[in-house]
């Protein structure tokens, strides 16, 4: 169910508060009802938590480390175009050859 429109993210200091919590022994459950959050609003924080820790420990970045690729230059682009257009030219020619059209 999609958070309503107006609230608020819930505070990086409670949701350790609630992995702390859970780690030392407390349900889900219960902590849905302490804080008065859906199930499972707590257990995505939990293992969103837990995830950041172990990636961490890997000596990852606490993110997913898919991104956007760097940047092509003109320069770069220019020469592709020139290097396809070499190799179509090249294809044509020896479909031509081969007795194709």
């Amino acid at each position: 169910m999609p958070r309503k429109i107006g609230t608020l993210n819930t505070p990086q200091s409670i949701i350790d508060e609630i992995v702390s919590k859970h780690r030392n022994g407390a349900t889900l459950k219960s902590l849905s009802m302490e804080y008065s959050k859906p199930f499972k609003t707590i257990k995505n924080m939990c293992t969103r938590e837990n995830n950041k820790e172990r990636r961490k420990e890997y000596g990852l970045s606490p993110t997913k480390s898919r991104g956007r690729k760097p940047a092509v230059s003109l320069q770069e682009y220019k020469y592709e175009n020139k290097r396809l257009k070499m190799e179509n030219e090249l294809l044509r020619d020896f479909l031509y050859l081969a007795g194709r059209k």
